[in-house]
């Protein structure tokens, strides 16, 4: 008993949405007290950390060749498990005040895509930066527990998470998922696709974080009224020296055309493959939209255009996740359901 009281003294539970993008915490108790993106900076050749998170990202494309900045995470999988430990580690240090002693039971969201050894690597990413207790959850399950979703009761739920790397589309029932789509493109899709247009048509070579600035500012998957233009600069590849263009929103809304339509046709998938019953509780309740990629302009519209059906928005997109694994915390009963067993 006096070791449990101790243990708790020190561990404090915490739920973790790894993005390929954003890495969120919740700790019981205290809501989300963590919001970096998933970046580490190291140096090359000696796999040494200098730094995590926001100011890793801030190094993105501007380091010296000695250091690297990497995000460990592609396609919401780990794709580099040594640097993901390091990540986690620190995280998980940063939350608890750099205290070492501490060992936190940890449920984490993953893709309903995964492999047996994709969920393997992130496990033994956990264990390996000192966590007690590791819990699997799909995304698309935490996420519409975040979205205050009934999923409990015997009527169809569905849920598009657009993230990072991952579009995970679900139809969910009675606490359980009756049918899940993992689509491996999401927010990057759309950033590479924008550099790969500007490089194209333009000759002009931009980065990762010039690319997402252009979609978060005049990015759009719908045609809308006054179409904005924007101020870009990159590195001109014919003369070689730095040139700054103007480009609108017309142009980034055609170069996005191809992944977004990639997950509409992962929605209409779903919905096909959706049991009767459920499928017209779908069509009184609509489509709930969650994730940082469902903020994209327009794609409510498109989705209610090629769907006929009611799209809305969870209340908080970007932390539905995490804040419906948070919720397993105190619910132990629902997070025995619906984790993944091994």
């Amino acid at each position: 008993m006096i070791f449990d009281a101790v243990m708790g003294m020190f561990s404090n539970d915490m739920a973790v949405d790894l993005g390929t993008a954003n890495t969120l915490v919740y700790v019981k108790g205290k809501g989300i007290v963590l919001n970096e993106p998933s970046v580490v900076a190291i140096r090359s050749g000696t796999n040494t950390v200098l730094a995590v998170g926001n100011e890793a990202k801030r190094m993105l494309g501007r380091t010296p060749g000695n250091i690297v900045a990497i995000r460990p995470l592609r396609d919401g999988v780990i794709a580099n498990f040594e640097v993901a430990e390091a990540m986690l580690r620190y995280f998980i240090r940063k939350v608890h005040n750099r205290k070492t002693m501490v060992r936190p039971r940890i449920i984490i969201g993953v893709p309903s895509g995964i492999t047996q050894v994709e969920r393997r690597a992130v496990k033994e990413s956990a264990q390996q930066a000192g966590v007690r207790e590791v819990y699997l959850v799909e995304e698309p399950m935490a996420s519409a527990i975040g979205a205050n979703m009934p999923i409990q009761e015997p009527s169809g739920n569905m849920i598009v998470d657009i993230g990072g790397g991952t579009t995970e589309v679900a139809v969910i029932s009675l606490a359980g998922v009756v049918y899940s789509l993992s689509v491996r493109i999401g927010g990057d899709e759309m950033d590479e696709a924008i550099t790969a247009h500007v490089k194209r048509k333009y000759n002009l070579l931009i980065g990762e974080r010039s690319a997402e600035d252009i979609k978060i500012k005049i990015g759009s998957c719908y045609p809308v009224r006054d179409d904005m233009t924007m101020d870009i600069k990159g590195r001109d590849l014919v003369a070689g020296i730095p040139k700054s263009i103007t480009i609108s929103g017309e142009e980034i809304r055609e170069c996005l055309a191809d992944p977004v339509s990639a997950i509409v046709n992962g929605v209409k998938t779903a919905l096909e493959q959706t049991p009767p019953e459920l499928a017209a509780d779908i069509v009184d309740k609509g489509i709930i939209l969650a994730g940082g990629g469902s903020l994209l302009a327009g794609l409510d519209k498109l989705l209610c255009e090629s769907t006929k059906l009611p799209i809305l928005y969870a209340e908080d997109p970007l932390s539905c996740v995490v804040l419906g694994a948070g919720k397993m915390l105190d619910e132990l009963e629902l997070l025995r359901q619906v984790s993944l067993k091994d």
